[in-house]
């Protein structure tokens, strides 16, 4: 058996998932984590038992033992600066979304991990989610026929919305519909898309954090397929569960239509009331057995590194995704089509709309 050496950075709430994850993998040898936050990085380290916790990640880094990493930090402005020194020290990264803020920056990462031969993957999890996988089988077997038209709607909750609009200024298309555009732009390969038009709704959280509280994102794709992706963070407190999603692939032959909106596990107690479990994005450890994707990609990531297997999501994939998602905040201030791919004055013009609302 081929063990490696991993390091995790950042061990919030994603990063949390991964530590232990790799904590309870065959294939890790030795788990070294950083964080911080002093008291998390204590918690972390109780549950995973790691050779080194340190608030230093350099100390990972510099470490010739350790063979890949997972950055997990916050703000998302760390997300260049660590990764970029990670792969210059040769090591194999899974980041979160978004690869990057801007696209050179994406640019130069992926031309380091394609210069120096590492495995470089970003954090689309949705990917590894039973039904999204449903979606990618039914259209690569032809059981839809040709693809006609998608349609996804995902809304989160404001406290998590209070949560991402508090630590850095970035639209609703970076922070929640990017996971919808990728698993959309996935799922219709080998298609590309051509055209963004959006807009954007603000009256919540635009007095607080100066952002949008909803966006409706329309993309053409290459052959006239339709993708049609609504996203917001902003259902009241009150609303029992992290995550609702209703997802339509409609084609010629055939059409899927999946309710994830999590109301098929209800707990209701004295002290809490109505709750739905087991509703979270990312995904939540149940004792001896996981709900969600994050610990399959988590375990992906891993075996792709010591088995010397490809990553599923590529970083050429993520760079599409993040090109999307700034043209449908640039639409979205216009009030305007964009069409892709975006020259340098577009790609400028998004950055600074992506940033601003």
């Amino acid at each position: 058996m081929s063990q490696i050496d991993v390091g995790v950075i950042g061990t919030g709430w994603c990063g949390g998932i991964r530590a232990v994850t790799a904590a309870n993998s065959a294939l890790v040898r030795n788990l070294s984590i950083a964080e911080t936050n002093p008291e998390r990085l204590q918690e972390v380290a109780a549950l995973t038992n790691p050779v080194t916790a340190t608030s230093d990640y350099q100390e990972i880094l510099t470490n010739p033992d350790v063979e890949a990493v997972m950055i997990s930090a916050t703000p998302e402005t760390t997300h260049y600066p660590i990764t970029k020194a990670a792969l210059e020290a040769g090591k194999h990264v899974l980041l979160e979304k978004p690869i990057a803020l801007t696209l050179e920056e994406a640019d130069e990462l992926i031309e380091i991990a394609e210069r120096k031969g590492l495995k470089f993957t970003i954090g689309y999890s949705q990917r590894f989610n039973s039904k999204q996988a449903l979606v990618k089988r039914s259209l690569t077997d032809g059981t839809l026929g040709e693809p006609v038209s998608v349609l996804i709607s995902r809304h989160i909750t404001r406290k998590l919305g209070d949560k991402i609009g508090g630590r850095i200024k970035l639209s609703p298309a970076v922070m929640e519909a990017t996971h919808d555009i990728d698993f959309a732009l996935w799922a219709l390969e080998p298609r590309k898309p051509i055209r963004v038009y959006a807009q954007a709704v603000e009256k919540v959280q635009k007095p607080k954090y100066d952002l949008s509280d909803f966006m409706s994102i329309v993309i053409t794709m290459d052959d006239g397929v339709v993708v049609t992706i609504g996203a917001g963070w902003i259902l009241p407190p009150g609303y029992p569960n992290f995550s609702s999603t209703w997802m339509e692939f409609i084609g010629s032959e055939g059409a899927l239509l999946m309710d994830d909106s999590h109301k098929d596990i209800i707990l209701n107690t004295m002290s809490d009331g109505v709750v739905f479990p087991l509703s979270t994005m990312p995904g939540e450890f149940v004792d001896h057995v996981y709900a969600g994707p994050m610990e399959r990609e988590t375990t992906h990531f891993i075996e792709a590194v010591a088995l010397d297997r490809p990553v599923m999501v590529t970083p050429a994939q993520a760079r599409l995704a993040m090109e999307v998602y700034m043209a449908a905040d640039l639409s979205a201030e216009r009030n305007q089509v964009v069409d892709l791919p975006l020259d340098q004055e577009a790609a400028q013009l998004a950055l600074a709309a992506s940033v601003r609302m």
